[in-house]
Parts: structure tokens; sequence; C-alpha cells
């Protein structure tokens, strides 16, 4: 055919209608009227000649064609994107945006100070971080939607071919207590000291406190033995718990750098057990890689890795990351 049965806008348009649930969510988030979106959807469906909703519930339903024109509309979509981008760089990093991705605690924690530290050198950068679940954030390096992603937690099995995954650093889950507590007066605790203690976790439902579940298991430690007398929704909520006295926690090293220059926590070495998770880059080597996300990954990640193997710093520096083979696994972290 001469002519495209689809517009751009249109396929934005499907989109948010998908995501938001509704004409009326997805006009807002589009800054147009329902009216206006009600209609693209009508003309859309009269050039396809197909229906793209089921109009019988009360939340948008897509109906076949919808989700497979969803399906490629997404991948058009992200491709503008990429030209877009590819196009600006030809400003040599004068403009453009870089999109990073991390898991909860590392971009909470970590990403701010690296995005600082490149802002620092290429203010024209427009930076953007989006901080999700692993699972999420590994989605959205797969598709596109983010340039390159530091993640504490597994990538989703499917999606171990098509990422490419390096270990980045270690991440020390530090055990802290409240500077006055007995325990913090010894230069090491007893590994069964810490079934003694009352400890206060995130839920146990989320991704983070499930993480760190496993890697204190691997480190030896039973957890079922660990008495969780306060369950809390936030790292931050949890260090100001155990800082009024209220228990013990296991939290990342970079979320705790303040209060221990302050002295309000104290940071207790486990004799004879050091608990780290091991952080990974990702990145889809079959999406465009913007100069922006090459200059974030030569100049500033080497700035920040922990102790890590030669090689490994070496891929970082080089802009180079080591393909996971098929039988391979991402950092058990």
């Amino acid at each position: 055919m001469s002519d495209l049965p689809f517009t751009l806008d249109q396929l934005r348009i499907l989109r948010a209608i998908s995501a938001e649930g509704s004409f009326k969510r997805a006009a807002d988030s589009l800054y147009v009227s329902q009216p206006a979106v009600s209609l693209q959807v009508q003309n859309l469906e009269r050039q396809l000649d197909v229906p793209l909703f089921d109009r019988g519930g009360r939340r948008a339903q897509l109906t076949e064609a919808g989700h497979l024109l969803l399906e490629y509309g997404d991948r058009i979509l992200s491709l503008c994107q990429e030209t877009c981008r590819a196009i600006e760089d030809l400003q040599n990093l004068q403009g453009g945006t870089l999109i990073v991705g991390a898991s909860q605690t590392t971009g909470t924690y970590l990403l701010p100070r690296m995005i600082g530290r490149f802002r620092q050198q290429y203010p024209d950068v427009a930076v953007q971080l989006h901080v999700h679940s692993t699972r999420r954030t590994a989605w959205s390096v797969a598709n596109g939607q983010i340039d390159l992603a530091i993640i504490g937690g597994e990538v989703p099995p499917e999606l171990q071919d098509s990422l490419e995954i390096i270990p980045y650093a270690e991440d020390e889950l530090a055990l802290i207590l409240p500077a006055f507590h007995p325990l913090a007066r010894l230069m090491t605790v007893q590994k069964d000291d810490l079934y003694k203690l009352q400890f206060i976790a995130l839920d146990s439902q989320s991704t983070i406190r499930k993480v760190i579940d496993q890697v204190l298991t691997r480190s030896g430690i039973e957890t079922r033995r660990l008495k969780i007398e306060m369950e809390l929704n936030s790292i931050e909520a949890i260090k100001n718990a155990v800082q009024s006295g209220l228990g013990a926690s296991f939290v990342s090293i970079s979320a705790i750098e303040k209060e221990l220059q302050m002295g309000v926590l104290h940071r207790a070495k486990i004799d004879g057990v050091v608990v780290n998770r091991t952080l990974a880059v990702i990145i889809n080597p079959s999406r465009y890689r913007s100069k922006a996300a090459e200059a974030f990954m030569q100049e500033v990640l080497p700035q920040f890795s922990g102790p890590l193997s030669s090689e490994s710093q070496d891929n970082i520096s080089n802009n180079r990351v080591s393909s996971v083979a098929p039988t391979a696994s991402p950092p058990k972290v």
C-alpha cells in the first residue's frame, strides 16, 4: 500500500490507553482531550477495518488485533526514538539524552552520585533515571527504553540471551545496629549473636527482601532463625527504626554512608562472614548506543566500581561488555 493506515500519534495514543486502562486517563497523560483520543481511535479502527478495543467493560481492553498493533507499535516508536537520539549525537555530546535504569537500592543511593559526576563533565546532556524492580528494569533495557542499567537482582531467564551482562561491583550488605547497642562496643560479633537480635526487615514479598535473604543464605546465615520483629516498606524507614533502637537490620553499605559519618548507626562486622552481592551492568547489544551512554560507561562507571577483576574493569573502561553464553547464568545477586 502507498499510505500507512496509521500515524505515529495514533500509535502513541494506543500505547497510552493500554498503559492507563482508560481513554480519559490516556488523554490526561497526553495532554489532549478525551474526544480527540476517541476520534483518533475511531479513525484508526476504520482505516484498519478491525476493532482494537472491547468496549463492554469498565477498563479499556485490547482485542487480539489491538495487542498485535501495540506490539509492533512499541517497536516502531522505539526505533523513532533511537533515530532522534542518533541524530542528536551528531552534536557530539552538546545535547541529547541519557536514560539510565537501576533497581531500587542502587537507584536511590548510588546512581544519583554517578549522574552528578556525569553532569559535571557533560552539562548539556539531559539525564533521566528510571528506578524500578530488576525485572522491570531489565525489560526496559531489552525494549530499548533505557540505554543501560545497574541492577542488584537476577535478570529474568527469558532475557539472558538477548542482554549483555557484566559483573560491576561488590555491594556489601552491612549489619547495622543502634549506636548505643551493647554489641556496638565489640570489634566483631559472632554469627550466633544474630539469632538473639530483633530484626527490622522489608516486607517479605518485596523483591529487595528476597534478594537480601538469598545473599544471607549463601553466606551461611540461617534466615529462618532471624527474629523479624517488624517489617517496613522502605530502606529509609528501616534506618530510622534502627537508629531509634527498635532493632537491627541488613542494608546495602551504600545506603548508610551518611549515617556512619554522623555516628548515628553502627556497622557491625560478623566474625568470619562478609555478606556481598554482585551488582551488574546490563545493555542491549542490538540497540543503538548513544555517545552519551558510551561516555557514561567509559568515564563514570570505572570511578565507582568496587573490587572487580582486572578483566571486568578493562571491559567497562573500553566499553566492551562480555556476552553471556546461552548456558550461563547472570550474577547470583
